[in-house]
């Protein structure tokens, strides 16, 4: 199978709601690698590694987000897989 990374910029309602612990189930349950973290602008920021599908269930995901959220816009950014991740990590 194909394996992909994309960075994503995701917008909204997005901190204070739990979306990056969130993510972070998500990503484990698709087999995801990478990262997610708070950005300073009210944004989330992550960037995620894996087989094409299962960073397509992320990417999915991250549009209705957790419960509490409210995504406005997902930037999605595709780059060149770099394998270079071997868990999905919660930056601070």
């Amino acid at each position: 199978m194909a394996k992909q990374r994309v960075h994503l910029f995701i917008k909204g309602k997005v901190q204070g709601v739990f979306f990056r612990q969130a993510m972070k189930v998500t990503a484990k349950k698709n087999h995801a690698t990478g990262w997610v973290r708070n950005l300073k602008d009210g944004r989330v920021e992550a960037i995620i590694e894996g087989e094409d599908l299962d960073v397509s269930n992320v990417v999915e995901w991250c549009h209705a987000g957790p419960a509490n959220a409210r995504v406005e816009d997902v930037e999605i950014r595709n780059e060149k897989f770099k394998g270079e991740f071997a868990k999905f990590e919660v930056l601070y």
